[in-house]
């Protein structure tokens, strides 16, 4: 659902038939798998000892001598083949999957792209032109009232105006051709220094405009067509390493583009000798430049210093963004491993937990499961957040979820081994019955 809410406006009016739709419905369940197996071995934990206790089988295998941990040692090793065949799943299915569903969302978005163009709305995603549309047939072919501008960057742009149109894509998906009727193309000719310029006006009743997708293409793709979650742990450490070091190309580019403005930097072998004279020389500075100059070393000055603070804003702005690549192929990194341990730490939570709650069925497992997996989901995301925003490292923000739940587990363990009361209703009024009884003979006084 939060697929289909992020691109339901790139899908929805593209026609597609239901094969296609069955195969991106497939792909994108796939790709939840690793997210939907923790949730599913919680549950299934929880509904598996909530039988056994509600039946009191587990009553009967504690009775027999049998430790609650070694009932669940064959089911915790169960637990750790499914984390394997989950980190198996997510290193080699996810990454072919997350590839195929790209690049079916590619051909979906780019298979129509007039679905773009709004009716009187000015569209400028295709380089060099400016579209407007008067109004679209249901079948986002047909169209009306057409206004083409091409941007010229020299004299008036050149414009298009059509009463109708058929709007299509060519075979290749490389081209959108506009085939237009009973229109006016205008062009201005001539150069921007003088006047005498030529304008024509050239009327059609049917003119073909075919528009390059090349820069649509790369604006629409540039989000989906590279994902991080494309590669496995092996390619993700590579890319890491190879993002990483390029902190040394910081560097060379500074020297490169900034030591040219400062030329002092030339004697910094010689000014060091004397650096207990380099106070004194700047106290003189102004004596040793003569008034009429001063303006003008003035204004070099401040020259030099626009220049160098730009150069350090666009290398600071590289390096920021070179920086968030890295923690973004850092936490793919992670992710394979956090949610495939996830499978652990939500068995832990659910087996001593079905044993406690001893409730069967579908109700009270189903809420139980339902409130520690928001309640890890939640985990997930802060945790993610912090690390993209840097405010945390990726490793905290990314295990911080199996960080808090662990002891929660090892706590619910240790509670179910001596057969606690912890979610027994009884339990809690006999404990606050007293004080029911305090707070009464208070309050009649």
């Amino acid at each position: 659902m939060q697929f289909f809410w992020l691109y339901i406006d790139d899908l929805v009016g593209k026609g597609l038939d239901v094969l296609t739709i069955l195969e991106l419905v497939g792909l994108v369940s796939i790709s939840t798998f690793t997210t939907a197996l923790p949730l599913a071995l919680l549950f299934s934990s929880i509904m598996t000892f909530g039988n056994l206790g509600e039946s009191f089988e587990l009553v009967a295998i504690k009775a027999a001598g049998i430790p609650l941990i070694r009932f669940m040692r064959p089911l915790f090793l169960f637990s750790i083949l499914i984390s394997g065949l989950a980190f198996l799943f997510a290193n080699n299915i996810i990454p072919v999957t997350q590839m195929k569903l790209t690049n079916l969302k590619y051909e979906i978005i780019v298979a129509k792209p007039a679905i773009d163009l709004k009716e009187g709305v000015f569209y400028d995603k295709i380089d060099g032109y400016v579209i407007k549309l008067g109004k679209k047939e249901s079948n986002d072919s047909v169209i009306h009232n057409i206004v083409i501008f091409e941007k010229r960057f020299g004299l008036q742009d050149n414009y298009l105006i059509a009463e109708s149109g058929v709007m299509r894509v060519s075979a290749n998906k490389k081209f959108l051709e506009f085939i237009m009727y009973n229109g006016w193309r205008y062009q201005e000719r001539g150069l921007r220094t003088t006047t005498n310029t030529e304008f024509t006006r050239l009327y059609f009743k049917e003119y073909k405009k075919v528009f390059d997708l090349k820069s649509f293409q790369s604006n629409k793709s540039s989000d989906i067509l590279y994902d991080p979650k494309m590669l496995s742990v092996r390619q993700l450490g590579k890319a890491i390493d190879s993002i990483a070091n390029k902190d040394s190309v910081y560097v060379k580019r500074m020297t490169q583009e900034i030591a040219p403005y400062l030329h002092f930097m030339q004697y910094k072998d010689s000014l060091s000798l004397f650096n207990k004279k380099i106070t004194f020389h700047i106290n003189k500075l102004n004596q040793l430049i003569p008034d009429s100059i001063a303006s003008g070393v003035q204004d070099a000055a401040v020259y030099q210093m626009t220049n160098i603070e730009s150069n350090l804003k666009l290398l600071s702005q590289i390096y920021i963004d070179n920086k968030k690549t890295e923690a973004i192929h850092s936490i793919e990194w992670h992710r394979k491993f956090t949610l495939s341990f996830a499978c652990l730490v939500l068995f832990l939570i659910g087996a001593p937990l079905g044993s406690i709650i001893r409730k069967g069925g579908l109700g009270t497992p189903m809420i139980s499961a339902i409130v520690f997996f928001i309640f890890f989901f939640l985990l997930n995301n802060v945790g993610e957040k912090l690390a993209k925003s840097d405010q945390w490292t990726v490793y905290y923000g990314m295990w911080l979820s199996s960080m808090i739940l662990i002891p929660i587990g090892l706590f619910l363990t240790y509670k179910a081994m001596r057969d606690s009361q912890l979610f027994n209703q009884e339990f809690y009024y006999r404990l606050l019955q007293p004080i029911k009884v305090t707070l009464r003979k208070y309050f009649k006084k």
